[in-house]
């Protein structure tokens, strides 16, 4: 895909940018991140004593679907701009959890550009809207609102 400048993107706030490919959050994936965060709650790794609770079996952290962002963004088709040299999570002003990610379920994110602005010569900011939806569940997982920068 050609990139495209700042400047262009900035002229489309509020509008929806893309959505990315859907990606499967497995078992595996589940317990990797527990593993990283030490978060070893039965409803995410133990597959038995989940089944008893609600929610029919183990789920995925929140945090989890939230650290799938960077991913979602690369494999979406979200305009790209050109010449960027880095780029930096700043942070989030909204995050909700909303429904839960079953293990074997496929998720895509939408992306809505919110704002784009250049906080400094050739430094941007820029604050997108970003949904996760579960494959055939009317509910999405989470919703968030999150800042990042990114320099060219």
């Amino acid at each position: 895909m050609a990139g495209i400048t700042p400047q262009a993107l900035a002229a489309r706030a509020g509008e929806n940018i893309g959505t990315s490919e859907w990606v499967l959050v497995d078992q595996a994936m589940i317990n990797k991140f527990a593993d990283a965060t030490g978060d070893h709650q039965f409803i995410h790794v133990n597959e038995e004593m989940a089944k008893m609770t609600p929610f029919g079996g183990t789920i995925a952290h929140g945090f989890l679907t939230l650290s799938l962002f960077p991913m979602l963004m690369a494999k979406s088709d979200c305009p790209r701009v050109d010449g960027v040299k880095m780029g930096v999570n700043y942070g989030g002003n909204k995050v909700r959890f909303l429904a839960p990610v079953r293990s074997g379920k496929r998720v895509r994110a939408h992306f809505k550009l919110l704002e784009l602005e250049e906080k400094r010569p050739s430094q941007w900011q820029q604050t997108l809207e970003f949904s996760v939806e579960i494959e055939g569940e009317d509910k999405p997982a989470l919703i968030a609102e999150w800042i990042s920068q990114f320099f060219v």
